[in-house]
């Protein structure tokens, strides 16, 4: 994806002197997750393919379906960074941010997703052990991507973003997130990951509603992971 023209770069709320940072808890935690995800189905996936962990047909379609889960889950990220972070990142701060580097790593993630999805669905219809080594070497190969990725992405980004965008402005994208996003997986991967002071962060700023939703959608995902880990 090409840099968005100033033309069509969206109006951006004027941060000012004093206003409070944007809250870049959600976006780290959905960070983590992913590379908590992808090392630990990488590790699973590899001792099944060396026949140290037994997998029965239904653990290889739970795998299958998890992987699949979670090539989404990355999509949806980066296609929500190219899409809406990164216009509003280029119209509040110009010519002192390049994201060229990081379109093209997401630009490279597709093919790697596609290739992971076209795996796991074949070793979830076989079962076989054989056929998690390329799901195994796949999954190794976008952990080490996204690890990197997503570090360059913090130590690079964030502090323009603290600087130059506006905590309005800020929300507007996480809405836009999460309006299109899975919360039935994303929800319990997140709370998963937080330490508990930033689970009770969390917690704290949401409805009572939203809170019981989520507890509801962790108990679900939670027999989800034991059927996939064990």
């Amino acid at each position: 994806m090409t840099d968005t023209p100033r033309s069509a770069q969206p109006a951006v709320s004027a941060r000012r002197p004093g206003d409070p940072d944007p809250d870049l808890s959600g976006i780290t935690l959905t960070h983590r997750a992913m590379v908590t995800d992808t090392a630990r189905l990488a590790d699973l996936t590899t001792a099944v393919a060396q026949r140290r962990l037994p997998c029965a047909p239904r653990r290889a379609r739970a795998i299958a379906r998890y992987v699949a889960l979670m090539c989404e889950s990355i999509h949806h990220h980066h296609t929500m960074e190219d899409d809406v972070l990164w216009p509003v990142i280029q119209a509040a701060a110009g010519d002192f941010i390049d994201l060229s580097e990081l379109t093209e790593d997401h630009a490279a993630l597709d093919p790697r997703l596609d290739r992971l999805r076209a795996a796991a669905a074949a070793f979830g219809r076989s079962g076989d052990p054989e056929m998690a080594r390329p799901l195994a070497a796949g999954l190794a190969d976008l952990h080490r991507l996204l690890a990197a990725h997503i570090a360059d992405e913090e130590r690079e980004l964030f502090p323009v973003i603290r600087r130059y965008v506006s905590s309005t402005d800020w929300q507007a994208v996480e809405k836009a997130a999460q309006r299109t996003g899975r919360l039935s997986f994303e929800g319990p991967r997140i709370l998963a990951v937080a330490t508990d002071a930033e689970r009770a962060t969390l917690i704290g700023g949401l409805s009572p509603v939203l809170v019981g939703l989520l507890r509801v959608l962790a108990r679900r995902h939670n027999k989800f992971e034991a059927a996939v880990f064990g």
